[in-house]
């Protein structure tokens, strides 16, 4: 099954920022969606995000290079290839790059077009995603992770540790790891309250605290 279309937009996250949505289209008209997430920290290793960098709009952090990006050269490169190869593709973009960090496409470019082509796939065969990747064994849920404390770019550095997590590994159901979650997690936020150590809530959900160090 071919690739036969590529597109993208701008979209934005849950922080407000804009981000890449892409959409693939195959042969025999399966569609698939890859929207980009977007992290607070970005170091010198990770994969480089491209951003537009003109303050003129949205302070800098407009996608518009990244989504050139996708519906041109990279929607050139991998049009006509196998859906079903997933692997060749992802190395095919990579080549096209031609970057160790992804920086002259843009790693939301390149992310975001593998991740619609998993989709557009698993519709192609008539499966949900997990079947598809999982190649007929994927028939398990992993374990929630909810993230009890923030700190280091999701909290002003406040702490040293970017994410404090919690996951319910004694939880006999996917439903009985929602519950244990909640039930710690709204706990946790009133005895901080109580301790006059609560600042508020970090980027991703988990609390803001007012603690001298991750210890």
């Amino acid at each position: 099954m071919k690739i036969t279309s590529l597109k993208a937009l701008q979209i934005y996250d849950s922080r407000g920022f804009s981000t890449v949505e892409c959409h693939l289209e195959l042969a025999d008209g399966s569609c698939g969606v890859g929207m980009v997430p977007s992290g607070a920290s970005t170091e010198q290793f990770e994969a480089w995000e491209l951003r537009d960098g003109d303050a003129k709009h949205l302070q800098g952090k407009s996608v518009l290079k990244a989504i050139s990006n996708i519906v041109g050269e990279i929607a050139t490169g991998i049009r006509g290839m196998d859906a079903f190869s997933q692997e060749e593709v992802d190395q095919r973009m990579i080549q096209l790059d031609g970057t160790a960090n992804k920086s002259r496409l843009g790693a939301n470019a390149i992310l975001g077009v593998p991740m619609a082509l998993a989709n557009a796939a698993a519709s192609s065969c008539g499966k949900p995603l997990y079947d598809y990747l999982g190649k007929g064994e994927g028939i398990l849920l992993p374990l929630r992770e909810i993230q009890l404390i923030g700190g280091g770019a999701h909290a002003a550095w406040r702490t040293d540790i970017q994410d404090f997590i919690l996951m319910a590994i004694g939880a006999k159901s996917y439903a009985e790891t929602l519950e244990m979650t909640f039930n710690v997690y709204h706990t946790a936020g009133r005895l901080l309250k109580e301790k006059g150590k609560l600042s508020g809530i970090a980027d991703e959900g988990g609390y803001w605290p007012s603690f001298s160090s991750h210890e």
